[in-house]
């Protein structure tokens, strides 16, 4: 019942936990999420084949949301990974997923809520 709350009490830790820093500070303005779900499969979190074993131990915490800041203090997730290699692999492939720029340019504070109201028929 408390997987959420304490999942290093159920779950395996990874030996590698390293923070994806994103190469500009600013506002995720994109996500690939299909992309991110690969990171995790490159990990061995997920299947590629159905005969691929899951490992519990390796993926993704601390994941950035759309119009979430990032920078320095604020990364785009952590990785867990089993080695250093396929913790940067997946490094990788987490700043090509995520596009970050500047609040403006993302859709929430650059477009109206309501773009107009349309009378009914």
């Amino acid at each position: 019942a408390d997987l959420l709350e304490q999942p290093e009490r159920h779950l395996p830790s990874a030996p590698v936990v390293l923070s994806v820093v994103p190469t500009q500070t600013g506002v995720v303005t994109g996500v690939d999420v299909r992309a991110v779900g690969m990171a995790v499969v490159g990990l061995g979190g997920g299947r590629a084949r159905t005969t691929d074993r899951i490992d519990p131990a390796v993926g993704l915490s601390e994941v950035a949301a759309l119009g979430e800041a990032v920078g320095a203090d604020r990364p785009l997730a952590m990785v867990h990974a089993r080695n250093d290699s396929d913790a940067e692999a997946a490094a990788r492939a987490l700043r090509a997923a995520y596009t970050v720029g500047n609040a403006t340019q993302h859709g929430r504070e650059s477009s109206p809520v309501v773009l107009r109201r349309i009378a009914g028929a």
